[in-house]
């Protein structure tokens, strides 16, 4: 749910919560303080019978004029009167009959001198007067003046005590007013509280999370469940700080490799630079005394000046493919006629090292691929090499096929040498990689030319993998995009 809808939603809430809780309230207090006024009233009140009871007075007021009006002898009559105290009574109600300004007769309810003394006068009161204070009794008088049958004037107040309706109304409205007030501070705290909640707790997270970062401490998550717009902050600032977490470890990680590229490079120029220095100390001396000997020195020097070259031209072809600065002269070759044309040139220097090459050059019709050839070469070149130098088997065989696919060429390139162990597999194609932990092997080599092959392989547009067992040998394999796939 979106934050702009939850808080439409909880505006609604506030105002129709309320407003159902109040008229619930009401409903309440108005049965709570309903009997005070049944105590007064001789009926069935009930909360909504104020009006009837109001009604039933004035009619029988009306009952009382109009018996004023057609016999008004009557109303010097006490049994009659005394009838009419009882039925008024019922209703909280008194009457007064004075004749010639004389009490003739009173209600006991209303025989109190303070009540005596503020019933108008004959002729000067108005029946729309609305109920006055008297005394402690909040009084509702209607007068009704008129003459006897000999002339005398006489007057009839028919007096309500309407206090229990007012101390009702007025306790009533004020718990209801308190009642309102505490449940709009509920529920629009509570409201608040919980929409606030959902909003500043993740926002609260994320500020947690900054602090983290600014610190440096990479090594925490940012869980958000919801799928409002603050959560969807929160799963961008943990995608924000997963990729920055991981271009930090790569950071940390070509630090390493770089470390350890320094490392390897100086193992490696070190061990044939001691070589020469070692013999031209020698040569200095005088060591060599005789033709032979020199001769050799000479050789072994060479030899050494030949490594430390070759190593730089790899580690420099190594850089240059690393920072995607060597060039690349693609163009269409017929793959099979090229991996023969190929192999034929290594073909002399692995029959001397006792290594049997066999290509699988069966095709039905020509295969062209997108290669540079001079890197292909080197490619292939590095490969054999790296399977000769390791080879532990007599007669070595080195073998060639190749898959056609339908987007690309695969070729592989499977020795019977001594196999490369599960663990170390991933590794041969990491630059200066060698089986040989101490770099102490008496094999030769960089250990560039795998890492070499690999990223010349990837500049084509294709991919290098190896599969091995132990003791039973390794193959290489690479795939080449077709000619008719260059993009």
């Amino acid at each position: 749910m979106s934050i702009r809808l939850r808080l439409l939603l909880s505006y609604i809430a506030m105002l129709v919560i309320p407003v159902v809780l109040t008229l619930l309230a009401a409903v309440l207090i108005g049965h709570a303080y309903i009997g005070d006024v049944r105590g007064v009233y001789k009926s069935d009140f009930k909360f909504y019978s104020v009006q009837k009871i109001i009604q039933e007075g004035a009619k029988t007021f009306e009952e009382i004029k109009l018996t004023a009006s057609t016999n008004p002898d009557k109303l010097m009559d006490y049994q009659y009167l005394d009838t009419l105290e009882k039925k008024m009574l019922i209703i909280n109600t008194g009457i007064i009959v004075r004749k010639n300004n004389n009490t003739f007769y009173i209600s006991k309810m209303l025989d109190k001198p303070e009540i005596s003394r503020r019933i108008p006068e004959f002729g000067k009161r108005r029946d729309d007067h609305d109920p006055e204070l008297i005394g402690d009794n909040l009084l509702s008088i209607k007068q009704f003046d008129f003459y006897f049958s000999d002339g005398t004037p006489g007057s009839l107040f028919m007096i309500s005590d309407v206090s229990p309706i007012g101390k009702f109304a007025r306790d009533f409205l004020g718990s209801l007013f308190l009642a309102s007030l505490l449940i709009l501070i509920i529920t629009n705290g509570l409201l608040t509280f919980i929409v606030s909640r959902s909003i500043l707790k993740p926002i609260q997270a994320l500020k947690n999370a900054a602090g983290q970062i600014k610190e440096g401490n990479l090594s925490f998550e940012v869980k958000s469940n919801s799928n409002d717009e603050i959560g969807q902050l929160c799963r961008t600032f943990e995608e924000m700080r997963c990729k920055l977490k991981e271009s930090i470890d790569l950071q940390l990680q070509y630090e390493e490799n770089r470390k350890e590229l320094i490392s390897n490079i100086s193992h490696d120029l070190k061990t044939p630079i001691t070589a020469i220095k070692g013999y031209t100390e020698g040569i200095m001396d005088g060591v060599p005394d005789s033709p032979e000997k020199m001769e050799k020195y000479i050789q072994t020097i060479h030899s050494k000046a030949i490594d430390v070259d070759k190593l730089i031209d790899e580690l420099f072809l190594f850089s240059k493919l690393d920072l995607k600065r060597e060039p690349f002269n693609f163009e269409k070759i017929e793959i099979i006629a090229y991996l023969q044309h190929t192999t034929e040139e290594l073909l002399l220097d692995l029959t001397k090292k006792g290594i049997q090459v066999k290509l699988n050059a069966y095709y039905d019709r020509p295969i062209t691929v997108i290669a540079d050839r001079e890197k292909l070469k080197r490619v292939i070149n590095n490969i054999i090499d790296n399977s000769a130098k390791y080879m532990d088997k007599s007669p070595g065989e080195i073998s060639i096929d190749w898959q056609d696919k339908t987007d690309h060429i695969t070729i592989g390139i499977k020795d019977n040498g001594q196999g490369i162990s599960h663990e170390a597999l991933s590794l041969i194609f990491d630059r200066f990689y060698r089986a040989d932990p101490s770099r102490n092997s008496t094999i030769q080599g960089s250990g560039l030319g795998l890492a070499i092959a690999r990223r010349i392989i990837e500049e084509h547009g294709g991919i290098m993998w190896a599969e091995s067992e132990k003791g039973a040998g390794t193959s290489i394999f690479f795939t080449l995009k077709k000619g008719n796939q260059v993009d």
